[in-house]
Protein backbone atom coordinates (compact mmCIF):
# COMPACT_ATOMS: atom_id res chain seq x y z
CA UNK A 1 0.00 0.00 0.00
CA UNK A 2 1.26 3.32 -1.35
CA UNK A 3 2.46 5.83 1.57
CA UNK A 4 1.61 9.08 1.63
CA UNK A 5 4.13 11.42 2.04
CA UNK A 6 2.67 15.40 2.22
CA UNK A 7 2.74 17.11 5.64
CA UNK A 8 0.03 19.14 6.54
CA UNK A 9 0.19 22.67 6.91
CA UNK A 10 -0.54 21.73 10.72
CA UNK A 11 2.62 21.51 11.95
CA UNK A 12 3.55 21.80 15.07
CA UNK A 13 6.42 24.11 16.33
CA UNK A 14 8.92 21.86 17.75
CA UNK A 15 8.74 20.34 14.78
CA UNK A 16 9.60 23.16 12.18
CA UNK A 17 12.24 23.56 14.87
CA UNK A 18 13.87 20.35 14.54
CA UNK A 19 13.66 19.64 10.87
CA UNK A 20 15.51 22.77 10.34
CA UNK A 21 17.94 22.53 12.71
CA UNK A 22 20.65 22.27 10.24
CA UNK A 23 19.50 25.50 7.95
CA UNK A 24 19.51 27.15 11.75
CA UNK A 25 22.83 25.91 12.78
CA UNK A 26 24.60 27.30 9.70
CA UNK A 27 22.60 30.44 9.59
CA UNK A 28 23.68 31.38 13.33
CA UNK A 29 27.37 30.39 12.48
CA UNK A 30 27.52 32.27 9.37
CA UNK A 31 26.19 35.61 11.85
CA UNK A 32 28.57 34.36 14.46
CA UNK A 33 31.60 34.65 11.57
CA UNK A 34 30.79 37.96 11.09
CA UNK A 35 30.68 38.82 14.48
CA UNK A 36 34.12 37.83 14.30
CA UNK A 37 34.45 39.73 11.67
CA UNK A 38 33.58 42.43 13.29
CA UNK A 39 35.76 42.35 15.99
CA UNK A 40 38.70 41.91 13.81
CA UNK A 41 38.16 44.74 11.44
CA UNK A 42 37.90 47.09 14.52
CA UNK A 43 41.10 46.09 15.93
CA UNK A 44 42.45 47.24 12.16
CA UNK A 45 40.81 50.23 12.53
CA UNK A 46 42.26 51.72 15.82
CA UNK A 47 45.61 50.21 15.64
CA UNK A 48 48.18 53.08 15.76
CA UNK A 49 45.60 55.77 17.00
CA UNK A 50 46.94 56.58 20.08
CA UNK A 51 50.43 56.48 21.63
CA UNK A 52 48.75 56.15 25.37
CA UNK A 53 47.50 52.87 25.00
CA UNK A 54 50.53 50.40 24.37
CA UNK A 55 48.37 47.44 22.55
CA UNK A 56 46.79 50.04 20.47
CA UNK A 57 49.99 51.43 19.83
CA UNK A 58 51.43 47.84 19.32
CA UNK A 59 49.43 47.37 15.97
CA UNK A 60 50.72 48.65 12.96
CA UNK A 61 51.18 47.42 8.98
CA UNK A 62 55.04 48.26 9.03
CA UNK A 63 57.67 49.59 11.47
CA UNK A 64 60.58 51.91 10.14
CA UNK A 65 63.35 51.80 12.26
CA UNK A 66 65.88 54.72 11.96
CA UNK A 67 67.97 54.41 15.00
CA UNK A 68 71.33 53.74 12.78
CA UNK A 69 69.92 55.38 9.40
CA UNK A 70 73.88 56.04 8.28
CA UNK A 71 74.98 52.87 7.45
CA UNK A 72 78.44 51.26 8.32
CA UNK A 73 80.05 52.61 5.47
CA UNK A 74 80.18 56.12 5.84
CA UNK A 75 83.37 57.22 8.10
CA UNK A 76 82.22 58.11 11.79
CA UNK A 77 78.65 56.30 11.27
CA UNK A 78 77.72 56.30 15.16
CA UNK A 79 78.80 59.80 15.58
CA UNK A 80 76.32 61.17 12.99
CA UNK A 81 73.22 58.47 13.79
CA UNK A 82 73.71 60.71 16.82
CA UNK A 83 73.46 63.97 15.19
CA UNK A 84 70.49 62.74 13.11
CA UNK A 85 68.07 62.48 16.93
CA UNK A 86 69.07 65.92 17.70
CA UNK A 87 68.02 67.51 14.47
CA UNK A 88 64.82 66.17 15.19
CA UNK A 89 64.51 62.04 13.60
CA UNK A 90 62.61 59.82 16.35
CA UNK A 91 63.81 56.18 16.28
CA UNK A 92 61.20 54.64 14.52
CA UNK A 93 57.70 55.62 12.45
CA UNK A 94 54.90 53.01 12.28
CA UNK A 95 52.21 53.36 10.25
CA UNK A 96 48.47 52.70 10.86
CA UNK A 97 45.14 52.92 8.67
CA UNK A 98 44.19 56.61 9.91
CA UNK A 99 47.91 58.23 10.98
CA UNK A 100 51.64 56.92 12.13
CA UNK A 101 53.59 56.48 15.46
CA UNK A 102 56.63 57.78 16.12
CA UNK A 103 58.74 57.19 19.43
CA UNK A 104 62.16 56.32 20.80
CA UNK A 105 63.50 53.36 21.41
CA UNK A 106 60.55 50.85 22.21
CA UNK A 107 58.16 53.88 23.82
CA UNK A 108 55.68 55.19 21.43
CA UNK A 109 56.16 58.31 22.32
CA UNK A 110 53.61 60.44 20.03
CA UNK A 111 51.00 59.42 16.90
CA UNK A 112 49.90 62.23 14.48
CA UNK A 113 46.25 63.41 14.21
CA UNK A 114 44.02 60.84 12.80
CA UNK A 115 42.70 61.81 9.41
CA UNK A 116 40.95 60.25 6.62
CA UNK A 117 42.34 58.79 3.43
CA UNK A 118 45.55 58.55 4.99
CA UNK A 119 48.61 57.44 3.28
CA UNK A 120 52.38 57.54 4.72
CA UNK A 121 54.19 59.97 3.10
CA UNK A 122 57.80 59.39 5.07
CA UNK A 123 60.04 62.39 2.93
CA UNK A 124 57.00 65.12 4.21
CA UNK A 125 57.72 63.68 7.72
CA UNK A 126 61.09 63.19 8.15
CA UNK A 127 61.47 66.96 6.46
CA UNK A 128 58.74 68.81 9.27
CA UNK A 129 60.87 66.92 11.97
CA UNK A 130 63.85 67.65 11.08
CA UNK A 131 65.11 71.36 12.31
CA UNK A 132 65.44 74.49 10.52
CA UNK A 133 68.01 74.22 7.31
CA UNK A 134 68.15 70.52 8.07
CA UNK A 135 67.26 67.95 5.59
CA UNK A 136 67.82 64.65 4.31
CA UNK A 137 67.96 63.21 0.64
CA UNK A 138 66.08 59.59 0.78
CA UNK A 139 67.01 57.21 -2.02
CA UNK A 140 65.19 57.01 -5.62
CA UNK A 141 63.80 53.47 -4.55
CA UNK A 142 61.82 54.44 -1.79
CA UNK A 143 60.26 57.96 -3.24
CA UNK A 144 59.47 56.23 -6.71
CA UNK A 145 57.26 53.62 -4.36
CA UNK A 146 55.56 56.39 -3.37
CA UNK A 147 53.36 56.83 -6.04
CA UNK A 148 51.86 53.18 -5.26
CA UNK A 149 51.59 53.68 -1.84
CA UNK A 150 49.92 56.77 -2.23
CA UNK A 151 47.21 55.07 -4.29
CA UNK A 152 46.77 51.64 -2.99
CA UNK A 153 46.29 53.23 1.00
CA UNK A 154 43.20 55.58 -0.71
CA UNK A 155 41.92 52.07 -2.14
CA UNK A 156 42.43 50.16 1.57
CA UNK A 157 41.21 52.45 3.48
CA UNK A 158 37.77 52.87 1.72
CA UNK A 159 37.68 48.89 1.48
CA UNK A 160 38.47 48.56 5.02
CA UNK A 161 35.86 51.19 6.32
CA UNK A 162 33.09 49.54 4.07
CA UNK A 163 33.75 46.22 4.53
CA UNK A 164 33.82 47.28 8.73
CA UNK A 165 30.05 48.91 7.77
CA UNK A 166 28.73 46.02 6.05
CA UNK A 167 29.53 43.32 8.63
CA UNK A 168 27.21 44.69 11.84
CA UNK A 169 24.27 44.36 9.44
CA UNK A 170 25.32 41.44 8.11
CA UNK A 171 25.65 39.65 11.09
CA UNK A 172 22.23 40.96 12.36
CA UNK A 173 20.14 39.58 9.10
CA UNK A 174 22.37 36.39 8.73
CA UNK A 175 19.78 34.43 10.51
CA UNK A 176 16.81 35.76 8.52
CA UNK A 177 17.79 32.96 5.78
CA UNK A 178 16.23 30.12 8.44
CA UNK A 179 13.12 31.51 7.27
CA UNK A 180 12.61 31.46 3.41
CA UNK A 181 15.35 30.85 0.64
CA UNK A 182 13.97 34.06 -0.54
CA UNK A 183 16.05 35.86 2.01
CA UNK A 184 19.19 33.94 1.28
CA UNK A 185 19.47 34.98 -2.37
CA UNK A 186 19.60 39.13 -1.14
CA UNK A 187 21.73 37.79 2.13
CA UNK A 188 24.53 35.68 0.05
CA UNK A 189 24.85 39.43 -2.12
CA UNK A 190 25.42 41.56 1.25
CA UNK A 191 27.31 38.58 2.72
CA UNK A 192 29.70 38.41 -0.81
CA UNK A 193 29.95 42.28 -0.82
CA UNK A 194 31.29 42.39 2.61
CA UNK A 195 33.64 39.12 2.35
CA UNK A 196 34.71 40.80 -1.05
CA UNK A 197 35.84 44.29 0.13
CA UNK A 198 37.40 43.01 3.61
CA UNK A 199 39.55 40.57 0.93
CA UNK A 200 40.37 43.03 -1.24
CA UNK A 201 41.75 45.55 1.34
CA UNK A 202 43.70 42.84 2.73
CA UNK A 203 45.50 42.04 -0.41
CA UNK A 204 46.23 45.41 -1.10
CA UNK A 205 47.59 46.08 1.77
CA UNK A 206 49.77 43.09 1.79
CA UNK A 207 50.87 43.33 -1.50
CA UNK A 208 51.55 47.47 -0.96
CA UNK A 209 53.48 46.76 2.23
CA UNK A 210 55.56 44.22 1.22
CA UNK A 211 56.62 45.94 -1.98
CA UNK A 212 57.55 49.18 0.55
CA UNK A 213 59.26 47.22 2.41
CA UNK A 214 61.54 46.00 -0.45
CA UNK A 215 62.17 48.97 -1.91
CA UNK A 216 63.80 50.18 1.81
CA UNK A 217 65.74 47.18 1.60
CA UNK A 218 67.00 48.11 -1.71
CA UNK A 219 68.36 51.15 -0.49
CA UNK A 220 70.43 49.85 2.77
CA UNK A 221 73.42 50.94 1.33
CA UNK A 222 72.60 54.77 0.77
CA UNK A 223 70.50 54.85 4.14
CA UNK A 224 70.48 52.16 6.75
CA UNK A 225 66.59 51.77 7.51
CA UNK A 226 64.94 48.68 8.67
CA UNK A 227 61.12 47.70 7.69
CA UNK A 228 59.90 45.53 9.63
CA UNK A 229 55.83 44.46 9.20
CA UNK A 230 53.52 44.56 11.97
CA UNK A 231 52.61 40.57 12.40
CA UNK A 232 49.61 41.65 14.54
CA UNK A 233 47.97 43.99 12.12
CA UNK A 234 48.15 41.40 9.33
CA UNK A 235 47.03 38.55 11.53
CA UNK A 236 43.88 40.39 12.39
CA UNK A 237 42.79 41.51 8.91
CA UNK A 238 43.37 38.31 7.32
CA UNK A 239 41.66 36.67 9.91
CA UNK A 240 38.57 38.70 9.32
CA UNK A 241 38.82 37.84 5.51
CA UNK A 242 39.15 34.13 6.28
CA UNK A 243 35.85 35.03 8.53
CA UNK A 244 33.91 36.82 5.99
CA UNK A 245 34.47 34.32 2.93
CA UNK A 246 33.40 31.33 5.51
CA UNK A 247 30.25 33.00 6.24
CA UNK A 248 29.39 34.39 2.68
CA UNK A 249 30.22 30.79 1.45
CA UNK A 250 27.28 29.44 4.36
CA UNK A 251 24.66 31.45 2.47
CA UNK A 252 25.13 30.87 -0.89
CA UNK A 253 24.90 27.05 0.18
CA UNK A 254 21.82 27.91 2.19
CA UNK A 255 20.50 29.12 -1.70
CA UNK A 256 19.58 26.42 -2.82
CA UNK A 257 20.42 23.88 0.45
CA UNK A 258 18.85 22.84 3.61
CA UNK A 259 15.52 23.23 4.69
CA UNK A 260 13.80 26.40 5.27
CA UNK A 261 10.64 27.68 8.21
CA UNK A 262 8.74 28.19 4.54
CA UNK A 263 9.79 24.73 2.86
CA UNK A 264 8.64 22.72 5.91
CA UNK A 265 5.41 24.83 5.79
CA UNK A 266 4.24 24.78 2.61
CA UNK A 267 5.60 20.66 2.30
CA UNK A 268 8.12 21.37 -0.46
CA UNK A 269 10.45 19.83 1.48
CA UNK A 270 10.26 17.63 4.72
CA UNK A 271 13.98 18.42 6.60
CA UNK A 272 14.83 16.09 9.38
CA UNK A 273 12.27 13.12 9.25
CA UNK A 274 13.20 12.17 12.62
CA UNK A 275 11.30 15.19 14.10
CA UNK A 276 8.48 14.14 12.71
CA UNK A 277 8.54 10.84 14.48
CA UNK A 278 9.50 12.56 18.05
CA UNK A 279 7.27 15.53 18.11
CA UNK A 280 4.53 15.17 15.24
CA UNK A 281 2.13 17.97 14.41
CA UNK A 282 0.32 20.23 15.99
CA UNK A 283 -2.72 18.86 18.26
CA UNK A 284 -1.02 15.22 18.41
CA UNK A 285 -1.93 13.48 21.38
CA UNK A 286 0.88 13.53 23.91
CA UNK A 287 3.35 15.22 26.47
CA UNK A 288 5.89 15.02 23.49
CA UNK A 289 3.40 16.26 20.93
CA UNK A 290 3.76 12.96 19.35
CA UNK A 291 0.97 10.73 18.87
CA UNK A 292 0.59 8.03 21.35
CA UNK A 293 0.50 4.20 19.61
CA UNK A 294 -1.50 1.67 21.85
CA UNK A 295 1.42 -0.91 23.66
CA UNK A 296 1.66 -4.26 22.61
CA UNK A 297 0.47 -6.78 25.28
CA UNK A 298 3.17 -9.26 26.09
CA UNK A 299 2.55 -13.26 26.23
CA UNK A 300 3.90 -15.52 28.82
CA UNK A 301 2.88 -18.62 28.67
CA UNK A 302 0.42 -18.36 26.30
CA UNK A 303 -1.50 -15.65 28.26
CA UNK A 304 -1.47 -11.94 27.91
CA UNK A 305 0.04 -9.82 30.54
Amino acid sequence: MATDTTIPSTISHATVVHTTRIRRTFAYLSSFLFLITLVFLILVEIGCVSANRPVIASIYFIKLDLTNIIPRSVPNFRLVNSIARTLGLHDFYQVGLWNYCAGYGDQVTECSKPQKMYWFNPVEILLSELLAGASIALPSQITDALALVRTASRWMFALFLTGACLTLPTAILAPLAIHTRWASFPLTILTFLTAFTTTVASVIATAMFLIFKSAVQSAAETVNIQAEMGIKMFVFMWFAAGAAILGSLIHFAQCCCCTSVRDVRTGRRKGRRKAYRLFGRAGDIGATGAEEKPRARRRWMGRSV
